[in-house]
């Protein structure tokens, strides 16, 4: 199957998938950030690919940012989230979900589109790199807990 935008009906398939991506979310805040999307369309938007039977094999969040790190401009696309099913990972469909999310962006009037991943997320660099996104920026980010 194509790659589709999210609908109703993939609620708790696409809640399957964001936990994988982010296993310590607990699912009622997935369930809260999806709703949360789901009631701003010109800012958010979630492609899904569904295999033949109809269970969704990946998705990707996409948004509209005001500016994200070492970018200079007005208005970027962000890929927010992308996963596949490791199973059916390098066939194609995660090139086809950013390609979508890619589009939805440059029809919203971007030029520039920009992700992130955690630094030690080498798979995650190089499937990035292998759809063009250069590397912009490393950070390490700290945080202390005071008493």
């Amino acid at each position: 199957m194509d790659v589709r935008r999210a609908e109703e009906r993939d609620r708790e398939n696409l809640l399957r998938l964001r936990s994988r991506l982010w296993p310590d979310t607990d699912p009622e805040i997935h369930r809260k950030e999806m709703r949360e999307m789901s009631t701003r369309p010109d800012r958010w938007e979630t492609f899904v690919h569904a295999g033949s039977d109809g269970r969704l094999l990946g998705f990707v969040e996409v948004s509209l940012r005001e500016d994200a790190a070492s970018i200079r401009r007005n208005l970027i696309g962000y890929l927010e989230g992308w996963f596949v099913e490791p199973n059916h990972r390098r066939q194609g469909i995660g090139r086809q979900l950013v390609a979508a999310a890619e589009e939805w962006v440059r029809q919203h009037g971007c030029a520039t589109m920009a992700s992130d991943a955690a630094i030690d997320n080498k798979e995650s660099h190089r499937a990035h790199a292998a759809l063009g996104f250069l590397e912009s920026d490393r950070e390490v980010q700290f945080r202390k807990i005071l008493d």
